[in-house]
């Protein structure tokens, strides 16, 4: 994984325009929806991306995600690479 992507914890994320996070009952995942495809996410990719809704930070994403998975081991480490590969991807932006 590259490190180009330094997250800053006070950043908003929220879905990049050219994007559309939705629930799809057929494929009973997430997905990321853009003019050219879809990309199916997996089950954490769609629990992180669907709390990037612009109206709370990385941080407190993060403790969001530790009070619905407490026995998740790495979580915020894990958090982290995923938003770093999303940035990356210009899956998401920040405010």
């Amino acid at each position: 994984m590259t490190d180009s992507v330094s997250l800053q914890m006070g950043w908003i994320p929220h879905i990049n325009a050219h994007f559309r996070l939705q629930w799809e009952d057929a494929q009973q995942a997430y997905v990321l929806l853009y003019p050219e495809g879809m990309i199916k996410l997996n089950f954490s990719g769609g629990e992180i991306l669907s709390l990037c809704d612009g109206d709370i930070t990385i941080q407190d994403i993060i403790d969001e995600l530790k009070r619905r998975f407490p026995e998740a081991e790495n979580l915020e480490q894990d958090v982290l690479e995923f938003l770093s590969v999303a940035f990356e991807k210009r899956w998401l932006v920040h405010d």
